[in-house]
């Protein structure tokens, strides 16, 4: 496989993190680890103590189980954050070790991390990497893969404002349905894809210059490893980790990785944010599995009304950014005769009125995980679905009043403690 042999031409040992041991953390987590060779490492980010017990306890193994075809992998180490001074470094524990206890071998891990996963929560995320902030560097690579939009943002503002010091970032679009039947156990319940992408680099390389060569029929042109870095690149060492994250990632064909332009990775994101901007907070108030809601025309009404505005307010982002294009072009330039403002079909309403039913009908059994958040009491993604529409809503001055009620229907639905219901 590509990542095998990327990472096995004199490359040294490279360890992977994964950071959010939910569904689709461990789904991911027990791919790497099948693919990758031993001499790699990949390290479980555990919240508390208290977690790393519980998978010490089943050994460090995970399994995943797919239409009740049950498969395991074992081999991870484990680091434990904990809480206080030491924000950033964690105890290291061996997963495989015999003992019963924790910690296994106190050791303050400084080192600094080349390539995270990061699965956690949208309204976490932002809290859960600065607190490993210290061991991340502008040769680091973060691969982000959660639900919404505006993490990697967010991330930009908050977290690494100056570029020279900003790692490499992979955002992910992920489509596989997965949901947890105990610690470590994953059910693999909807097989989707994940595509991905690298974020725009702060120097300004550029990651996809093989879809720009002319000596290449554009048919046959294709993103290439070589394109991010290669070994005799005098910034090699700066772009390595990007380099064989990549490598892994197009090597897990178990989940179907898809290596894209950025541009069709953002598009596909803006798609989904609106899935779920609909399914999300609709199962959440009402309580169902997603396949229940669109047996009724008031859901329907809702699911259009949600799409009309996310319509409204990317026909409007796209407008702005393309405004701002033309603004930068210089006087030479005829700009009556450049289109502006076209909206990418998969973006207009029918489309994606189209893409929610599609979704709604494909994982009809599943318990959507806002759904799954109110019932165990805690905070919900709806900032960074709903949220976020609203937000782009406010920027551009288009009115959100259907996105609006969903985000305070679920705020007040997570207010009202569950057992409390009538």
């Amino acid at each position: 496989m590509q990542s095998s042999g990327d990472l096995n031409t004199g490359v040294n040992e490279m360890r992977f993190y994964v950071l959010g041991i939910g569904p689709i953390g461990s789904l991911i987590a027990h791919n790497l680890r099948t693919v990758l060779p031993r001499t790699h490492p990949v390290t479980l980010v555990h919240k508390t103590a208290r977690q790393a017990m519980a998978a010490k306890e089943l050994g460090g193994t995970i399994t995943v189980e797919t239409q009740g075809v049950r498969q395991t992998s074992d081999g991870y180490d484990a680091e434990v954050f904990p809480r206080g001074s030491n924000v950033g470094m964690g105890l290291t524990h061996d997963l495989d070790n015999d003992a019963t206890d924790l910690p296994v071998q106190e050791d303050i891990r400084s080192e600094p991390i080349e390539a995270l996963f990061v699965t956690t929560k949208a309204h976490t995320t932002n809290d859960a990497i600065t607190r490993l902030l210290p061991r991340l560097t502008s040769s680091s690579t973060i691969v982000l893969m959660q639900n919404g939009m505006g993490i990697y943002e967010d991330l930009l503002q908050r977290v690494f404002r100056n570029p020279d010091d900003r790692p490499h970032f992979i955002l992910g679009a992920n489509t596989h349905g997965a949901w947890l039947k105990g610690f470590y156990h994953v059910v693999h319940a909807g097989v989707g894809d994940i595509e991905f992408g690298i974020a725009p680099d702060a120097r300004g390389r550029d990651f996809e210059a093989s879809l720009s060569d002319q000596r290449v029929p554009k048919h046959d042109r294709t993103l290439q490893l070589d394109d991010i870095t290669q070994p005799e690149d005098s910034s090699f060492e700066r772009y390595r980790s990007l380099r064989h994250t990549v490598a892994v990632l197009n090597s897990l064909d178990a989940l179907q990785t898809n290596w894209k332009p950025i541009a069709d990775i953002q598009l596909a994101m803006r798609r989904k944010l609106v899935v779920n901007a609909v399914v999300n907070p609709l199962t959440a108030v009402m309580g169902c599995r997603n396949g229940e809601l669109f047996k009724h025309d008031a859901s329907r009404r809702i699911m259009h009304s949600v799409c009309a505005e996310a319509a409204a307010v990317y026909q409007a982002q796209a407008e702005a950014e393309a405004q701002a294009w033309l603004d930068s072009l210089g006087p030479d330039v005829d700009k009556n005769q450049v289109p502006i403002g076209r909206l990418p079909k998969a973006l207009k309403e029918e489309q994606l009125v189209r893409e929610v039913l599609r979704v709604a009908k494909v994982t009809g059994g599943n318990i959507s995980s806002m759904l799954a958040d109110v019932r165990k009491g805690r905070d919900t993604e709806v900032d960074f679905m709903n949220g976020y529409l609203i937000g782009l809503g406010s920027q551009y001055n288009i009115p959100t009043p259907t996105n609006s009620t969903l985000l305070n229907l679920v705020k007040m639905r997570g207010a009202i403690p569950i057992d409390q219901m009538l």
